[in-house]
């Protein structure tokens, strides 16, 4: 079995102290929430996404609106010349808003899946750093001198 990072630099004189964490006896979900242990704020961003998927709806559906209606304002060509490259305007507007909200919400998605990955490392460097204090205050076996023929 190969070691562990943690234990490697550790062997090699760098250490990283334990987190400064205290243990509560009750691992409950609102004191997650009150020391920061749990981070809301996927959920939250997943809720935000939609909302803006929504707002950027019904932007889309204005436009239409605004086209059709620029349309039968005036009846003839001209105005039919000038509703028919604002609604493609508006709608390819429309599908870039999409791409932008989501390339926002997904860059703040990213964001905190790094932190719960540094998170993890951090709980297993702790754990390496104390299995290696462990290993470093056993007494050590001493082994009796090799017998001479």
């Amino acid at each position: 079995m190969e070691p562990q990072n943690g234990a490697v630099l550790a062997d090699l004189g760098f250490s990283m102290p334990p987190a400064n964490k205290t243990k509560r006896a009750s691992n409950s979900l609102l004191w997650d929430l009150l020391t920061f242990d749990r981070l809301v704020t996927g959920p939250v961003i997943h809720f935000i996404y939609w909302a803006g998927l929504g707002v950027v709806t019904l932007f889309g559906f204005s436009v239409v609106g605004a086209a059709v209606g620029l349309a039968l304002k005036e009846p003839g060509v001209g105005s039919l010349l000038l509703a028919f490259p604002m609604l493609i305007a508006g709608l390819l507007v429309a599908g870039a808003l999409v791409l932008l909200w989501r390339a926002f919400c997904e860059f703040y998605v990213a964001i905190f899946r790094i932190s719960e990955d540094l998170r993890a490392l951090r709980q297993t460097s702790d754990a390496d750093h104390a299995a290696l204090l462990a290993r470093r205050q056993q007494p050590q076996a001493t082994q009796p001198p090799p017998r001479q023929l």
